[in-house]
């Protein structure tokens, strides 16, 4: 291939800014120091349910491997929180209210960021020619975080996401592993938080167990999205109002006073999800939930595993005799799982009443 254009970078990251990225930046592809990590999480079984994270095998932490010929990785974010919602805090303390995870409040983000990065590609091809490549956003064994960090698009923090001292953590990330010599980013990664704890303090789960280290079991991220059998007992008193994913190590965290709103029309607010009454979601058919979470991720949780979420924060909730009967109204509709966590529900409601 011949000699790149010097100019040729700044264009890439002119164009990653019209198609609506917050950054670029670029990185090389050895990972050892995050590998090692990685092993030691898959091996203390912190990834619970989610086999897909050893399923395969040194692909995720070699690039190269994932897509051989690999020698760059071009590392953007994009930064998704949605302007005018609710605020977390207000819902959080409403209890009749189920709290959904800002990034999954509007529409899915994993299209609309790989049709970004196939545009880009497209407009760098124009410039220098074909090149080998393949684009990704949370969508194949990639370890994003580890790879925005070394690409400098900021640090991994003590809750295990990736801070931006500009811009804090609420944004996605995406990448795009291609044969091209890109210059890279020969900025080390500074980590910024300091002897500060908010994060591991606030956790209703207790799931940092340690700095930089999170056992996903704990999680309520986990627990609402990924576990698809029972969520233990144990952990559903904590879970509170959180009904899909949880914000509450990223709403408390320093660096996200810096934050910014989006401007990505996709990510406004659908249905009423930045603050929906619990009630109003539970008495949803199946044929609604498909419905309206079309085009939502949200959607791939399915029918029985987001009603099983809303009993518990039902159970969570301030006792009514309306919810008591929405309960027992509902249990003969639903599966067997569902049915044990609306009996713990009206269990929780007689006891706190």
């Amino acid at each position: 291939m011949k000699p790149l254009p010097e100019q040729f970078l700044a264009n890439i990251k002119q164009w990653s800014s019209e198609f609506g990225f917050s950054q670029l930046e670029i990185t090389h592809v050895n990972l050892a120091q995050h590998e090692a990590h990685l092993e030691k999480w898959l091996n203390n079984n912190y990834q619970g349910e989610m086999d897909y994270m050893a399923k395969h095998g040194t692909k995720r932490s070699r690039p190269d491997e994932l897509e051989p010929g690999t020698l760059r990785v071009i590392s953007v974010r994009m930064d998704y929180f949605p302007p005018e919602a609710a605020s977390i805090k207000t819902v959080l303390n409403d209890k009749n209210r189920g709290l959904i995870s800002r990034y999954a409040t509007g529409r899915d983000y994993h299209k609309l960021i790989r049709k970004r990065l196939q545009k880009l590609v497209d407009k760098m091809q124009q410039e220098v020619g074909e090149f080998g490549y393949r684009v990704f956003t949370d969508s194949a064994p990639v370890l994003e975080k580890a790879l925005a960090e070394n690409a400098g698009l900021g640090w991994i923090g003590k809750h295990t996401n990736l801070i931006n001292k500009k811009a804090g953590s609420w944004f996605f990330l995406g990448e795009i592993y291609t044969d091209l010599p890109l210059p890279l980013n020969e900025a080390p990664p500074e980590n910024h938080c300091g002897t500060c704890t908010a994060c591991i303090d606030i956790c209703p789960t207790q799931a940092i167990i340690a700095p930089y280290q999170l056992d996903a079991r704990r999680c309520i991220s986990y627990l609402t999205i990924e576990l698809k059998t029972a969520i233990p007992v144990e952990f559903r008193k904590a879970i509170g109002n959180h009904i899909y994913g949880c914000d509450d190590c990223q709403l408390v965290c320093p660096w996200n006073r810096f934050s910014k709103p989006s401007d990505e029309k996709d990510f406004e607010v659908r249905h009423g999800l930045d603050a929906p009454q619990l009630l109003d979601l539970f008495f949803w058919t199946e044929a609604e939930f498909l419905k309206k979470m079309e085009g939502s991720p949200i959607r791939r949780i399915g029918y029985m595993q987001w009603l099983r979420n809303i009993a518990v924060a039902l159970g969570n909730a301030p006792y009514s005799s309306s919810i008591v009967d929405a309960l027992k109204n509902r249990r003969e509709e639903v599966d067997e799982m569902v049915q044990g966590h609306i009996d713990w529900a009206l269990e929780e409601l007689v006891n706190n009443r």
